[in-house]
């Protein structure tokens, strides 16, 4: 039989047990409070706060946009899809384009990853139709750059792709 300390021991022991799965499983940038990114202009006025702004964030910015117009597609094509007073036509419609956006979204981020592992650049992919826009980090803008990675992405399409490459 279990007496009450028993059964508190028991209960205090499973908090402190989750507490510290969860402390473990945290993304580290949780943990860390480095505020170096953050200069107050003056302590008086809480309201003016200057951020430093990395380069590797404009991509993170660039793929969020993204992915909030590509859910903001997906969300809107499931509306039709679920919708009972919409046609068959429009249903199957509706699901091709979705079906075109997945395609479109993992080519891109199989571009990425090739155009990061291969070439060793952190990149941003868009695919339109036949048209591949390439944003690139990287500190010199070169054409011989631009133009490995054109040839690079060229490479993993059997058709011709009209690829731009801009460098921020």
């Amino acid at each position: 039989m279990i007496n009450k300390k028993k059964l508190w021991f028991l209960t205090l022991f499973s908090l402190i047990l989750v507490l510290s799965v969860y402390y473990i499983t945290m993304p580290s940038e949780l943990l860390l409070t480095n505020n170096s990114n953050y200069v107050k202009e003056d302590e008086s006025d809480d309201t003016d706060v200057v951020m430093d702004v990395e380069e590797s964030d404009v991509l993170e910015v660039m793929k969020n946009k993204d992915l909030e117009e590509y859910l903001d597609k997906v969300d809107s094509l499931k509306l039709i899809l679920t919708n009972k007073d919409t046609s068959v036509e429009d249903k199957n419609e509706a699901f091709e384009q979705m079906k075109n956006l997945n395609i479109n979204k993992t080519e891109e981020e199989n571009l990425e990853k090739k155009v990061n592992t291969e070439l060793n650049l952190k990149s941003f992919v868009k695919i339109n139709n036949d048209q591949i826009k390439v944003v690139v980090l990287a500190k010199e803008h070169d054409t011989a750059l631009a133009n490995k990675i054109m040839r690079f992405i060229q490479t993993q399409y059997e058709k011709k792709m009209y690829i731009t490459v801009e460098f921020k």
